[in-house]
């Protein structure tokens, strides 16, 4: 059963979070371009792309795999986010926040799919 990725609201408030991470990893030194920086956004980047993938199969049990990708590139790049906080001393709660209602919105998401 394929959805419609562009109306879940999982990957609007993901694409919302890789919105707000760009804004975020401008303030890093610039010698992180090709480390945390680099590394982040493509967390960042691959929570929305997971789910709009996803959505596209074929199975909920394939859409769930999808889910659980990018979900474990939220944990990823929320762990990414306390590094650059402990390093250089950025203000991330905002968007650790958002992330934090994500990862339950998509848990609560795959719940309701039927296998």
């Amino acid at each position: 059963m394929k959805h419609n990725f562009r109306e879940l609201t999982i990957w609007k408030r993901a694409m919302d979070i890789v919105t707000s991470l760009y804004q975020l990893v401008s303030e890093l030194p610039s010698e992180e371009k090709f480390g945390l920086k680099s590394q982040m956004t493509r967390a960042a980047v691959s929570i929305p792309s997971n789910i709009s993938e996803g959505s596209g199969r074929s199975t909920n049990k394939d859409f769930k795999r999808f889910l659980d990708i990018s979900l474990s590139s939220s944990y990823e790049l929320e762990t990414q986010l306390l590094i650059c906080k402990n390093l250089f001393n950025i203000e991330v709660n905002n968007i650790i926040i958002k992330i934090n209602e994500l990862q339950k919105m998509i848990g609560g998401f795959k719940r309701s799919l039927k296998e």
